[in-house]
C-alpha cells in the first residue's frame, strides 16, 4: 500500500533534496579548486664592476701613477733656457693599467699656463707612433693641439685618443714649445711651471 504523505510534508522533502543536489554540486565545484597542482622556477645572477684607470710616463716606458698635480710626471724640455726662435720638444706617454677596461683620452691645459713665460710661448702637440720626440717625428705626427697655440689651449672637444684595455696600447704625445723669434724683452728671465692633464673616460659597452 502507497505510503501517504501530507501535501506540506511532500513539499519540505522536494525543497530538502534540491538544496542536498545543490550541495553536492558545491562540494563538487570545491574539491576541484583545491586539487590544482604548483610549479614555479627561480634564476639568480651575480655582477662584478669592472676597473679602468690610466698610467703615465715621460720616457714612454716608466708608466706609474700621477694623480694629482702634487704628484706630477715631470717632461724634460732639454732647450732652456730659452731664447727667442727657440723651439723644444718632450714626450708624454699614457695607457690603462692592467686590468682595466678600454677607453679614450683627451688633453687638456691648465690656464695658469699664461702666466710668467707662458704668456710668450707657443706650443703645439701630435701623437706619433714611436717614443722618440723631435722635430721629425713631431712633423709626420697627428696633430692634437695645432702649432702656435697658447699654452692655455687643449685638444678641441671631440679630439680624443682610444685607449685599449689591459694596457694594450700606449698613446704617445709629443709636445712642441716655442718662444717666438719676435719674443719681447719682456720675457726675459720670466719662468713657467706649465701643466696639462689627460682626462681618461672608460668607453660605453
Amino acid at each position: 500500500m502507497a505510503q501517504y504523505r501530507p501535501v506540506g510534508s511532500r513539499t519540505r522533502w522536494r525543497r530538502a533534496r534540491a538544496l542536498l543536489a545543490s550541495g553536492l554540486v558545491l562540494g563538487v565545484g570545491a574539491a576541484v579548486t583545491l586539487a590544482a597542482w604548483n610549479d614555479s622556477e627561480h634564476s639568480s645572477a651575480s655582477f662584478t664592476a669592472g676597473q679602468f684607470g690610466i698610467v703615465g710616463a715621460v720616457n714612454g716606458t716608466s708608466f706609474s701613477e700621477h694623480p694629482t698635480q702634487a704628484a706630477t710626471a715631470t717632461m724634460t724640455f732639454p732647450a732652456t733656457p730659452m731664447v727667442p726662435g727657440t723651439t723644444s720638444y718632450a714626450l708624454f706617454s699614457v695607457r690603462t693599467i692592467n686590468p682595466s677596461v678600454a677607453g679614450t683620452a683627451q688633453l687638456t691645459a691648465n690656464a695658469g699656463n699664461a702666466t710668467g713665460l707662458g704668456q710668450y710661448l707657443t706650443y703645439g702637440v701630435r701623437t706619433i707612433t714611436g717614443t722618440t720626440c723631435n722635430a721629425t717625428t713631431f712633423g709626420s705626427g697627428t696633430a692634437v693641439v695645432t702649432s702656435g697655440s697658447a699654452l692655455t689651449t687643449g685638444a678641441p672637444a671631440g679630439t680624443v685618443q682610444a685607449l685599449q684595455a689591459n694596457s694594450g696600447n700606449q698613446v704617445n704625445y709629443c709636445f712642441e714649445v716655442k718662444l717666438p723669434a719676435a719674443a719681447p724683452n719682456a720675457a726675459q728671465s720670466q719662468q713657467l711651471t706649465a701643466r696639462w692633464e689627460v682626462v681618461a673616460t672608460s668607453a660605453q659597452p
